[in-house]
């Protein structure tokens, strides 16, 4: 694989706390949370009632028309893309179709399509199934009308695991720039789970927190606490593409993606190794494929999604990873104020990263009103100026099946 470098140069994000990248990247530095107690009457029963919903419905962006014919999660991703698109400045020129990529990942996929229409099924028959219900709940749905919408030709692709699915779209984006297969890739995930089966299995795995009557405080992150975490919904997109082809058009650089780190636990279907072997061991891939050191990391995106077990063992990772460099670290989890999107989880958390290296400031983690003792890290309990100069920062993300991929960005 080449050396070539890859940089950021367009992004895109419809989340829980705002319809695109100025209004989320405002809230999350405003410490705003987007958690809500759902009052709908399918939730009525559920012993987890707390959920962070799309702050702007894709129908206030899209053409109806095109947006019937998406999932959710579809419609995320498009709104998205299109963002992400046009901050690139790629919308305005001529591209290559031949090297266009896109790599947009889902843990779950187009599910809400899938359960709607098998009641339907139920309910009226199989005539009263929708004709577009396969295109539309397929996993690979979403970065297929994503790469329809741009024209891309160099491959479409869709990396499915669990909550670091987004991260891995990021890091096969990368790939496929540096073994020659795309000057340009988008990237990102996408997630629409809120619905009460997904919601109802996340609670009988003890994995939401319960805080139904006080959901602004529910999700928090390293706090003691702590109970679990809140189900989110969204997508976020990068425009990455070759160094050389963003200064040949002279584009706006945002950031550097410096390297990746994908490995795998082989513990635990749902619980992470508590010794954090594999998180550490892909936070220190991510540094040695960004020609990184530890002292170059000075802040880092935790996956940290509230729950007891994991953000203690990501802890003993991080601090496996960078060792005595780890007191110049300022951590953060912006998913005390998202929730958790699942797969499209590290896509926003890299927006998230990209904007504190490019603003030099780290967003707070909120709730955190009584800090763990076994957390030995600097935590963002409020805004956080980063330093000049050239600086590093890790975005991690986790997965069910004991997936774990980590990014590395440098400041531009």
């Amino acid at each position: 694989m080449s050396s070539q470098r890859v940089v950021v140069t367009g992004l895109g994000a419809t989340s829980p706390v705002g319809g695109d990248v100025p209004t989320t990247w405002g809230a999350l530095l405003a410490g705003t949370s987007g958690a809500r107690t759902l009052t709908e009457e399918w939730a009525a029963e559920l012993p987890a009632r707390v959920a962070a919903t799309i702050a702007v419905e894709p129908g206030e962006v899209l053409d109806r028309v095109k947006a019937r014919r998406l999932d959710r999660s579809g419609q995320f991703a498009l709104v998205a893309a299109l963002e992400a698109w046009r901050d690139s400045g790629l919308d305005d020129g001529d591209l290559d179709s031949q090297r266009l990529g896109v790599a947009v990942a889902s843990g779950i996929g187009g599910i809400i399509t899938l359960l709607s229409n098998y009641d339907r099924l139920n309910e009226h028959g199989p005539r009263r199934v929708s004709p577009l219900a396969i295109p539309m709940l397929m996993p690979n749905s979403a970065a297929a009308n994503v790469g329809l919408a741009l024209g891309a030709r160099a491959g479409v692709h869709t990396p499915v695991s669990a909550c670091a699915s987004g991260n891995e779209a990021i890091a096969h984006g990368v790939d496929m720039i540096r073994l020659g297969r795309a000057d340009v890739v988008a990237v990102g995930g996408t997630e629409a789970a809120v619905h009460p089966l997904p919601l109802a299995a996340f609670a009988q795995m003890m994995a939401l927190s319960r805080r139904n009557d006080d959901p602004e405080r529910a999700s928090r992150p390293w706090d003691i606490d702590r109970d679990g975490f809140v189900l989110g919904e969204g997508a976020a997109m990068l425009v990455i593409e070759s160094a050389e082809h963003a200064e040949a058009r002279g584009a706006r650089v945002y950031a550097e993606v410096a390297g990746a780190g994908v490995t795998a636990d082989s513990h635990d279907i749902a619980q992470p190794d508590p010794e954090g072997v594999g998180a550490t061991r892909a936070m220190q891939l991510a540094l040695v494929e960004g020609r990184l050191a530890a002292r170059d990391v000075i802040h880092i995106n935790a996956h940290a999604t509230s729950t007891p077990q994991g953000d203690v063992a990501e802890v003993l990772a991080i601090t496996n990873a960078l060792g005595g460099e780890i007191d110049h670290v300022i951590t953060t989890s912006t998913k005390s104020m998202t929730g958790h999107l699942l797969g499209a989880a590290g896509a926003l958390e890299s927006v998230a990263t990209v904007l504190a290296l490019y603003h030099r400031v780290v967003p707070p983690t909120i709730n955190v009103d009584n800090l763990d003792p076994a957390v030995k890290l600097d935590i963002a309990t409020e805004q956080r100026t980063l330093p000049g100069g050239d600086i590093a920062a890790l975005n991690n993300s986790f997965g069910f099946g004991g997936h774990n991929v980590a990014i590395a960005f440098r400041s531009a």
